[in-house]
């Protein structure tokens, strides 16, 4: 059962916006491959620019973990390149699901 998760809010730097999306759809590879993970997802908003992770997680110890994983160490690496502004990351408590 999920209970925690994370949502990442990510501004992207105009005229970046393939090279995001390429980046994201890496995550998802790195993703698969740490076991903490229950459910990973990139995705873009309606406006341009604008990008974000929301990533869920079964435990806390998990969660927690995720934060020093190679996914983690990824994004905040490409952060300064990619992003207008620093990844803002919520940590979620999921109080229901389906």
């Amino acid at each position: 059962m999920i209970k925690f998760g994370f949502f990442v809010e990510l501004k992207g730097k105009p005229g970046r916006e393939s090279e995001i999306e390429a980046f994201l759809s890496q995550g998802a590879e790195m993703a698969r491959a740490e076991p903490g993970i229950v459910g990973w997802y990139a995705v873009k908003e309606e406006e341009p620019g604008l990008y974000g992770i929301v990533d869920t997680f079964a435990d806390e110890v998990s969660r927690d973990a995720h934060l020093s994983g190679d996914l983690a160490k990824a994004l905040f690496a490409r952060a300064d390149e990619l992003f207008s502004e620093p990844p803002k990351v919520h940590r979620l408590h999921v109080i229901s699901q389906k």
